[in-house]
C-alpha cells in the first residue's frame, strides 16, 4: 500500500524531490505523506468545529432577534479564531485535589473518539481515508471512547458539580448508543453489508432512492437516530451534563484554558459525524443523481453534495437547541427506555420482514415496478 501512494504521487514534480531525498528509504516517505494528509483532516475538523461555534452563535442569534458576532473579521467570521487565540493563552489550571492523570487524559479520550470516527466517514467516493468493511462497527466502538472521557472528566475533577455532570454523561450517552445502535443495524440489513461504502452505494443521488424512504420502518429509524445522536453529544434538549442552571457547567466546570477548549472542540466535531454519518446512512451520501463515475474532478462535486447534506442537518440540530427546553433527567431516560429503545427494535424487526416478504424492493420500486 505505501508503495503505491509513493509510486502515484512520484510522477508529480512537486514530489520528485522528496523522492530523490529520501531515496530507498521509502518508509519513512510514506510516513511522511500520511502524515501531512492527518494533519490536513485535523486542520479541517478544527476549522469546522471552530466555524460551529460562529454557526450557534449566528443561528440562536437570528431565532432570538440579535445580532451575533459581527466585530471580529467580516460578520464576525473571524470570531471563532479570537477564541481559539482566547484559549491558547489562558492560564491552564487544575485543582489542587484533582487527579492529575486522569484530569489530563480526559479531554484527549474525547478528541482521540471523535477524530477516529473520521477514518470511515465518506466524504466522497475517493476520498474515504479507510472503507473498512466493518465500519459500523468500528464506529459504533470507537466513538464510545467520549463517554469514557466524559465520565473521566466529571470524575478527575473531585468536584460534586463535575462529578454529577459526568455520572449523567455516562448513563445518557450508554443509554442512548442503545437505540442509535439499533437504528444503524436496520440500515445495515438494508444495505446487506457495514461498509460505508457498501451502503452509500446501495442508495442512489435522488430522494425516492435513499434509505430514508425505502419503506416505513427505516423513514422511522431515521428520526429515533437523530434524537438518540441528539442525546449522545449531549445537545439540547438532551444537555443535562453541562446543565449550567444546576451544575454550573458540568463536567468541565474545573477545566480551563484549552483543555476546555478541547471539550468544546470534541463536541462541534462530533455533531459534525453525527450528521455525516445520517447523511451517508440515510439520505445517499455522496450520491449525485444519474452519475456513478469516480472521475476526479466529480470527486469535489461529490465531496459538495455530502456537505451540504451534513450541514444542512447541523444546522437542524442548533436549530433544535435554541428551541426546546431542556428535560428532566427522568424524562431523558424514559424516552429513551420506554420509547425509543423499543421502537428502535420495532423498525429493526420490521425491516427484516420487509426484506424478506418484498424481496429488497424499495417502496418507490414497489409503486413503479423498479429492480
Amino acid at each position: 500500500m505505501n508503495q503505491t501512494v509513493v509510486s502515484y504521487l512520484a510522477q508529480y514534480e512537486f514530489f520528485d524531490f522528496l523522492v530523490n531525498l529520501f531515496g530507498k528509504n521509502q518508509s519513512l516517505l510514506s510516513f511522511l505523506i500520511y502524515l501531512i494528509f492527518a494533519l490536513l483532516i485535523v486542520g479541517m475538523c478544527a476549522t469546522i468545529g471552530g466555524l460551529g461555534t460562529y454557526a450557534e452563535r449566528k443561528i440562536s442569534a437570528d431565532i432570538q432577534a440579535r445580532i451575533g458576532p459581527n466585530r471580529v473579521g467580516p460578520y464576525g467570521l473571524l470570531q471563532f479564531l479570537a477564541d481559539g487565540v482566547k484559549m491558547i493563552v489562558k492560564e491552564d489550571v487544575m485543582p489542587f485535589s484533582a487527579d492529575k492523570m486522569l484530569f489530563y487524559l480526559a479531554p484527549i479520550l474525547c478528541l482521540v473518539g471523535v477524530f477516529a470516527t473520521l477514518a470511515v466517514l465518506p466524504f466522497a467516493g475517493g476520498f474515504i481515508m479507510t472503507d473498512l468493511n466493518v465500519g459500523i462497527f468500528y464506529l459504533v466502538a470507537i466513538s464510545s471512547l467520549v463517554g469514557v472521557g466524559v465520565f473521566l472528566g466529571g470524575y478527575a475533577s473531585n468536584s460534586k458539580w463535575s462529578m454529577l455532570g459526568g455520572m449523567r454523561g455516562a448513563s445518557q450517552i450508554i443509554s442512548y448508543e442503545i437505540p442509535v445502535t439499533i437504528s444503524i443495524l436496520a440500515i445495515t440489513l438494508l444495505a446487506g453489508g457495514m461498509g460505508f461504502g457498501t451502503i452509500v452505494g446501495s442508495q442512489g443521488g435522488l430522494p425516492h432512492q435513499w434509505f430514508l424512504l425505502h419503506n416505513p420502518f427505516a423513514f422511522i429509524a431515521f428520526f429515533v437516530y437523530f434524537v438518540g445522536a441528539l442525546a449522545e453529544t449531549n445537545r439540547a434538549p438532551f444537555d443535562l451534563p453541562e446543565a449550567e442552571s444546576e451544575l454550573v457547567s458540568g463536567y468541565h466546570t474545573e477545566y480551563t484554558g484549552m483543555r476546555f477548549g478541547f471539550f468544546a472542540l470534541a463536541e462541534y466535531i462530533e455533531v459534525f459525524v453525527v450528521c455525516g454519518v445520517a447523511a451517508a446512512l440515510f439520505l445517499g451520501g455522496y450520491n449525485i443523481p444519474g452519475l456513478k463515475l469516480d472521475l476526479l474532478p466529480l470527486q469535489a462535486v461529490q465531496f459538495t453534495v455530502f456537505m451540504t447534506k451534513t450541514l444542512a442537518l447541523y444546522y437542524v440540530v442548533i436549530w433544535v437547541r435554541w428551541t426546546f427546553p431542556r428535560l428532566r433527567v427522568d424524562q431523558l431516560m424514559s424516552i429513551c427506555w420506554k420509547y425509543l429503545t423499543p421502537i428502535s427494535i420495532f423498525n429493526l424487526v420490521g425491516c427484516a420482514i420487509w426484506m424478506v416478504a418484498f424481496n429488497g424492493k424499495s417502496i418507490a420500486d414497489i409503486i413503479f415496478g423498479g429492480h
